[in-house]
């Protein structure tokens, strides 16, 4: 375990919470200050910890891996900013893209052609994890002269078909 200033302030904070507490429940500052140092470990682990997880929408930055692009379209979330920021995809022709992402999952549309715009391919990204998470993950990849010239990541709101029981 590294221990990192935040990681102690957090400890702190627990301790304190844990001392008032059992100080409403036993004046003896000894026993309370003994007690305290005992639970710490326990609350900050098994309660803290796993709370502030719960309500943060913290996930790990990977590489842009073309075979975890298209094996696990879910996880894409991952990748994404790393391949924003390195311009990974940025001159790359669209075959080269179909190549490494696989075809566009479907295409914007332009509302002054009435029709779908080849230029620009959209990938899902997948759903961040995280408690209050009410929207899905998307990337729109522009292209410019068959080259990539821009990658914009955005997001959509999260919605689910309503099955229909009749057609049974």
């Amino acid at each position: 375990m590294i221990i990192t200033p935040l990681f102690v302030v957090f400890l702190i904070i627990v301790f304190v919470l844990l001392f008032l507490f059992l100080n409403t429940v036993d004046k003896r500052k000894w026993l309370t200050i003994l007690i305290s140092l005992v639970l710490t470990p326990f609350a900050y682990f098994f309660v803290f910890y796993p709370f502030i997880n719960i309500l943060s929408n913290h996930h790990h930055q990977k590489y842009f891996n073309s075979t975890a692009w298209i094996e696990d379209p879910n996880l894409r979330y991952e990748m994404i900013d790393n391949t924003i920021t390195s311009d990974t995809l940025i001159g790359l022709s669209k075959e080269k893209v179909k190549a490494l992402l696989g075809p566009e999952e479907w295409l914007t549309w332009d509302d002054a052609a009435k029709a779908h715009n080849t230029n620009k391919w959209n990938y899902g990204l997948g759903i961040e994890p995280g408690a209050f998470t009410e929207h899905k993950e998307c990337v729109e990849i522009t292209f410019k002269d068959e080259k990539v010239v821009a990658l914009k990541p955005y997001q959509e709101l999260i919605t689910f078909e309503k099955q229909d029981d009749e057609k049974k």
